[in-house]
């Protein structure tokens, strides 16, 4: 009973985050149409807020891991993890990181052309990033499996890996340090 239920609320959720998206898409398209000019400093909020939601799904998923490891398999708690985990993933995460690719590639080429040490610096922490992500969303699919065989020390260490990209990236872009 509680799967199916499970089921119908992702399924909902999963609509009204797609819904979302698309309202976002075109509104934006509509903002760089009409207004070409202003339309840099918009996509850069964009980018900003993806980057932020991408960091919190990217700090929390571990931490869930970590208490996931301790719930017995096949208990109500770990059942309740695994829908966590994958709405996370699939609601949150995902959207995030691809928007922030998205706007984000598109600031490098239109604001820099793709040009400066620094850029391809944090280029390269965003690919090590989104290397995480990939990391992170096979381990979802292992835990919704019972599959998972890291124990909560390797979560704990693999949930400081975000924070520390997060610092390299923050201080390649504020700094510009070559």
């Amino acid at each position: 009973m509680t799967g199916k239920n499970d089921d119908n609320s992702t399924g909902q959720a999963m609509k009204r985050m797609t819904i979302g998206i698309v309202v976002l898409v075109v509104l934006t398209a509509l903002l760089y149409l009409t207004a070409p000019d202003s339309f840099y400093p918009w996509a850069k909020a964009i980018h900003v807020i993806a980057v932020i939601s991408w960091m919190a799904g990217m700090l929390y998923l571990p931490r869930l891991f970590v208490y996931h490891v301790e719930a017995e398999k096949g208990s109500v708690q770990s059942e309740t993890f695994k829908v966590m985990e994958r709405r996370l993933l699939r609601a949150i995460i995902n959207p995030a990181m691809t928007l922030t690719w998205v706007f984000g590639l598109w600031l490098a080429w239109k604001g820099f052309g793709f040009q400066g040490g620094w850029l391809h610096a944090k280029i390269l922490a965003v690919l090590l990033l989104s290397g995480l992500h990939g990391y992170l969303a096979g381990a979802v699919r292992k835990f919704a499996e019972d599959r998972n065989e890291k124990p909560a020390r390797h979560w704990r260490i693999v949930n400081e890996i975000p924070t520390l990209l997060m610092i390299v990236i923050v201080i390649l872009v504020v700094v510009k340090p070559f």
